[in-house]
């Protein structure tokens, strides 16, 4: 009879666990393309030397499979795989919509 102690099962080693992607929400400035919106990420940084608070911007390119977003939505982003030349995010979810973009 085999002793059940003897008999070690064999396991992989354990996977690297991936850091979690970057997640950010702005607003949608364009929706013009297929599968494809503009989002503008605002936020403040300090100036390193006078020490006042600046307002900054960036533009980011985001995937949207759905087309779900339209101008004016506050969507929530994640950073993902380089998807085209520019697309390096994608929608995870409309936080709330717009007005602005829906027919009457």
């Amino acid at each position: 009879m085999a002793d059940d102690s003897s008999q070690q099962a064999v396991s992989s080693p354990p996977k690297p666990q991936r850091s979690s992607r970057a997640a950010k929400s702005g607003f949608v400035i364009s929706d013009g393309r297929d599968k494809t919106i503009t989002v503008k990420v605002e936020y403040v940084v300090r100036h390193a030397k006078y020490g006042k608070y600046l307002r900054r911007r960036t533009v980011l390119h985001v995937h949207d499979q759905k087309n779900e977003a339209v101008i004016g939505d506050l969507v929530e982003i994640s950073e993902c795989r380089p998807i085209s030349k520019t697309k390096r995010w994608r929608l995870l979810r409309v936080v709330s919509r717009s007005d602005k973009g829906r027919p009457a």
